[in-house]
């Protein structure tokens, strides 16, 4: 095992000088990401929540009756974020996914409002985010709250003054009346966009990690053919000490990657890490893992330098947007999003989106973090079963 390590060593030291001197290499593994970053973020501009009023709609079922009388004094009110539909309108935009959906009283509202059972308010519910459908059931179950409380007021008149007293009190009025059944908002705090740089620099480093890497069994692809790999093992060099040495070759370089552009993300960007900053470190040397095991993988598969330059530039291309680098894997459809699994640019994605978009904590990315592990596992179990010293 020393022997191995110590040949591994004196290979990933003299590949990692050739690298340094190579300028297209480094302008390749250090510069493009930069610019790639920087020309999307542009483009991009903030992304995330912003402080939008969300707009409640509402229908009813009856021509007339107490729910008309609710519904002009929640759309009347200044600055209201409430607005009627006719029922078929809203029922049609939401299933088109024109509206998020709406709140209904039903054509029995009025007669059932204060009798056994009482009445009911039903909610219908589109292509909703949670956070929208949460916000949309909290509106009705205010409303339903209030006209609880008109009932508790009607049955505490009853009880006290009989039912003359109960008919004396004007039901419709009483429901419609100012400071019953009226919507609240309240501001709880300034919601700040998310700089694009949150996304776009986690993934396009995730990009140009694993395309450096992939372009790295170019390079042994090329000794394999030149036969400089069998004159190191006709000087004794071990077959596992140039696969070692060709890993600890490229997670140098994924490291220097990751250092230079998080620490310009930090400083000239502005990135927030999110809650957890050493999640976001241990997903990134976890992805610059899985992408130097998926390099020294690649060589062991082809055989020719040709083949390996043709190979990288594919598979680098194809996994980059199914892995969620060039747009979020979020905002794609179900089918795309189970596609990116099926690579490790969508875990680490995933992982970064969670953490630096959606303030997700260590425990949340777990997964994640697994499943990177998983994928450099296996591929350095490939690389150790097919790789060659020869043609």
């Amino acid at each position: 095992m020393t022997t191995v390590l110590r040949q591994a060593s004196l290979i990933a030291a003299k590949d990692t000088r050739i690298f340094f001197r190579d300028r297209f290499a480094l302008i390749f593994s250090f510069l493009f990401p930069l610019l790639f970053v920087v020309g999307f973020s542009l483009a991009l501009g903030d992304v995330g929540p912003s402080d939008d009023d969300f707009i409640f709609f509402v229908s009813t079922q009856e021509e007339r009756g107490i729910s008309r009388q609710i519904i002009e004094s929640l759309t009347s009110a200044e600055d209201s974020s409430v607005v009627y539909l006719e029922y078929d309108d809203a029922a049609r935009r939401t299933e088109d996914g024109e509206i998020d959906g709406f709140t209904l009283f039903p054509g029995d509202f009025t007669e059932r409002l204060f009798g056994d059972p009482p009445a009911s308010i039903e909610i219908a519910l589109g292509g909703a985010s949670p956070g929208e459908r949460a916000a949309i059931r909290g509106f009705a179950d205010s409303i339903a709250g209030q006209l609880g409380q008109i009932g508790t007021t009607m049955a505490v008149i009853a009880e006290v003054g009989g039912p003359e007293a109960l008919g004396r009190a004007d039901p419709a009025s009483m429901a419609a009346g100012p400071g019953l059944v009226e919507l609240e908002a309240e501001q709880v705090g300034g919601i700040e966009p998310v700089p694009a740089t949150n996304f776009t620099l986690p993934a396009y480093l995730t990009m140009f990690v694993f395309f450096a890497a992939a372009m790295s069994a170019e390079a042994i692809a090329r000794e394999r053919q030149n036969h400089t790999l069998e004159r190191l093992m006709s000087n004794g060099t071990r077959r596992e000490s140039v696969i070692v040495g060709k890993f600890l070759t490229s997670i140098y370089r994924g490291f220097m990657q990751l250092a230079f552009l998080w620490v310009v993300g930090i400083f000239a960007f502005n990135i927030d890490l999110g809650a957890t900053a050493p999640a976001v470190i241990l997903v990134s040397l976890l992805m610059a893992l899985a992408s130097s095991c998926f390099g020294v993988m690649l060589a062991a598969i082809v055989k020719t330098h040709n083949a390996a330059v043709s190979a990288g530039v594919l598979l680098s291309m194809t996994f980059a947007p199914l892995g969620g680098c060039w747009w979020p894997l979020f905002i794609t459809p179900q089918w795309m999003q189970s596609l990116g699994k099926l690579t490790p640019h969508g875990w680490a994605n995933t992982a970064f989106n969670k953490l630096m978009l959606f303030g997700a904590e260590f425990g949340d990315v777990l997964p994640e973090m697994g499943m990177l592990a998983l994928f450099a596992a296996a591929f350095m179990a490939v690389a150790l079963w097919r790789f060659r010293l020869s043609i």
